[in-house]
């Protein structure tokens, strides 16, 4: 494999790109009007601009990097994650192009995109799962028969969903029909397939997934857990390997469960499978995400593996190098997710120009980002910055070492994330490590990020802010919290 396609962009894109240059193979990226100065663009051997901004004219445009494939005669694309990375007409075409699509095989990406297949796939594998459906519901009575059998609360999911998309909680058979609707509602919106199915809604879970590595030889290998609780509208803030209450007897059960679900699938390549953790500690099977995952990262430091470097590797035709065995499991890992969002006004996109961009630096910090100071966040993407990743010889230094990277992270432009990450890996919940994917609504309040400030401080601040930026205007120094306490 000498050159590699990037199909998709910021800082998935430049994170793969750095791996295949220290492989020595070449790279190609793809770019939408939008980034044509962004950081991975500029960094690749060969760039080529795909389109307008809007995700269907570039970054989703299958036609379009295809050409661009063929052009740039490519061995390889690597998809990254989201965009395209786990649609299965796309990696079917890519191979009908008789090029490497360095993922899963078809058949995986096909059975695990759909959780009512996926829940077939694997029941014969003695996989845990949560109490429910493992087919469609259409019909009120019916689902209104298996709620009250399963018990309420109940779950209705989207069979095709992700991301809490068309996922409803219902409480009680009065309120059952209107989430109902709601539910196949958003699920026909957002995925174009309106199959709902029942789970029963496991009360005050920890999220814990599970990394896996397979080769096309046979061989799956499990990588450790990952902790991944600390959630906005289902969605990851903060991640850490291992599990603060994972000890090593759960982690061989839930890791060979993980090893049978990708057996069930014929799965090629890194994938992740995720579980619920309920308080007794039963783990059941949630879903499997057939690509490279967002919080990689922690995993990569606790374990030495580059993942990039392993799926090349697989999509070659490598077998594995090591064994369950040999697997390390050193220090302890802590990724956060900065993103261009307000955690005051519950989380929503405050998306801007960043004014002033400083990373943190020091032994065992690493920051996997795609912008850089100048440079205005669009809106038509994911409003994720960067992501500060630490490691520590255990969770303690690691929590220390995070602490110190956050404040000492500047980003001034518009609200992000970095605050409150900061308020939640200082909390005694977090601390002790029982906290669930409740967290947020169950200990953040929007005011906890604000500290007050006197009026000297605010003036210091408004000058020095000025002196970067003759003609910006800080955020929220009208107020009387400190933008820099915001932004930082």
């Amino acid at each position: 494999m000498r050159k590699v396609l990037i199909a998709n962009r910021g800082e998935i894109a430049l994170r793969i790109m750095r791996t295949l240059k220290q492989m020595q193979i070449s790279t190609v990226a793809v770019y939408s009007d939008a980034d044509a100065d962004a950081p991975f663009v500029k960094f690749a051997d060969e760039s080529y601009c795909i389109g307008e901004a809007k995700p269907s004219e570039s970054y989703l445009n299958m036609d379009k990097i295809l050409a661009v494939a063929k052009v740039a005669r490519v061995d390889g694309i690597h998809p990254g994650y989201g965009f395209l990375s786990e649609n299965a007409v796309f990696a079917e075409r890519v191979a009908a192009a008789g090029i490497k699509f360095i993922g899963p095989t078809l058949k995986a990406i096909r059975v695990m995109g759909d959780k009512l297949d996926a829940k077939q796939a694997v029941k014969d594998f003695g996989v845990p799962m949560v109490p429910g459906t493992d087919e469609a519901i259409s019909d009120i009575a019916l689902g209104k028969k298996i709620a009250k059998e399963v018990g309420y609360p109940i779950l209705i999911k989207a069979s095709a969903g992700g991301g809490g998309k068309g996922m409803r909680t219902v409480d009680s058979e009065e309120n059952f029909q209107e989430q109902f609707d709601r539910a196949t509602s958003e699920a026909i919106s957002s995925f174009g397939n309106g199959a709902v199915f029942i789970e029963k809604f496991v009360q005050q879970p920890k999220h814990i997934e599970i990394q896996i590595i397979a080769d096309q030889h046979g061989n799956v290998i499990y990588l450790n857990e990952r902790e991944c609780s600390i959630q906005r509208r289902h969605q990851k803030l903060v991640e850490e390997a291992p599990s603060p209450v994972v000890d090593a007897t759960l982690r061989k059960k839930i890791g060979e469960a993980a090893v049978n679900v990708a057996r069930a699938c014929d799965y090629e390549g890194v994938g992740t499978v995720e579980f619920l953790l309920d308080k007794d500690k039963n783990f059941y099977f949630l879903e499997m995400n057939t690509r490279l995952q967002v919080e990689h990262p922690v995993t990569e430091m606790i374990t030495g593996l580059d993942l990039v470097e392993e799926q090349i590797k697989v999509a070659r035709g490598e077998k594995l190098s090591y064994t369950q065995e040999q697997i390390k499991l050193e220090g302890h890992s802590i990724e956060v997710r900065i993103c261009a969002e307000d955690p005051e006004n519950n989380f929503l996109p405050d998306l801007g120009k960043i004014i002033r961009y400083r990373r943190p630096l020091g032994l065992g910090i690493r920051v996997d980002d795609g912008y850089e100071e100048g440079m205005t966040i669009p809106l038509m993407y994911d409003p994720m910055i960067a992501k500060l990743i630490v490691h520590g010889k255990d969770r303690e230094e690691a929590i220390t070492k995070m602490l110190w990277a956050i404040d000492h992270f500047e980003i001034c432009g518009f609200a992000t994330t970095l605050g409150f990450c900061r308020f939640a890996l200082d909390h005694p919940e977090f601390r002790n490590g029982n906290f669930t994917i409740n967290f947020v609504p169950d200990f953040f309040k929007p005011e906890y990020l604000r500290v007050p400030v006197s009026p000297e401080i605010s003036a210091a601040a408004y000058s020095v802010f000025k002196k970067i930026k003759n003609d910006a205007e800080p955020v929220y120094l009208d107020q009387k919290y400190s933008a820099w306490k915001t932004n930082r």
